[in-house]
């Protein structure tokens, strides 16, 4: 139980050094995040069910090279994608607004110590320090947040296509 405590602890102690920005940065990455293990836990398991759903309506379809034929196909593999990508778009504002709330994080920081310097005349230290804190940590976690965001998008990205791509290759079209 110590260590349990001990690390709340030392995370509290990390978000209060951090500013309040530090508390909208670990509300962005959660709800980013959460949407990218749904993403992930999306193509394990429903996404699987809609491939072969997909699929099996379209080999029970006789006419495979009409134009209706082509619309039809068209049309299923729309309806993958579109529940395949439905919150990538969103996945990607987020990951690409993480780096402007740590900047955010840096400006309300300075202007913390710009305030410190003029109220004390720029000789303490110990004070100021505060201030660097507040603007250097939410830097760091906005910019944490956002490379770890992009690798794990971009997995998210490769795979949606090549899911895609499956399901391309899989739809045979017959020319008459």
């Amino acid at each position: 139980m110590d260590f349990f405590s001990q690390s709340f602890e030392a995370i509290d102690v990390f978000m209060e050094r951090g500013g309040p920005v530090l508390n909208l940065i670990a509300i962005l990455l959660f709800v980013k995040w959460s949407l990218m293990i749904e993403r992930f836990w999306f193509l394990r398991t429903v996404h699987k069910e809609n491939v072969v759903s997909a699929l099996s309506e379209w080999e029970a379809r006789t006419d495979k090279g009409s134009w209706n034929a082509h619309a039809i196909r068209q049309e299923l593999i729309s309806r993958v994608s579109l529940d395949l990508k439905s919150t990538l778009p969103v996945i990607e504002v987020l990951v690409v607004v993480c780096p402007l709330f740590g900047l955010l994080g840096t400006v309300t920081g300075m202007i913390e110590v710009f305030y410190v310097m003029a109220v004390t005349g720029g000789g303490d230290a110990k004070q100021m320090s505060g201030g660097v804190a507040r603007a250097t940590i939410p830097t760091m976690a906005g910019m944490v947040g956002a490379l770890s965001g992009i690798f794990a998008s971009n997995i998210l990205k490769v795979r949606t296509s090549r899911e895609l791509q499956f399901l391309e290759d899989h739809m045979e079209i017959q020319h008459a």
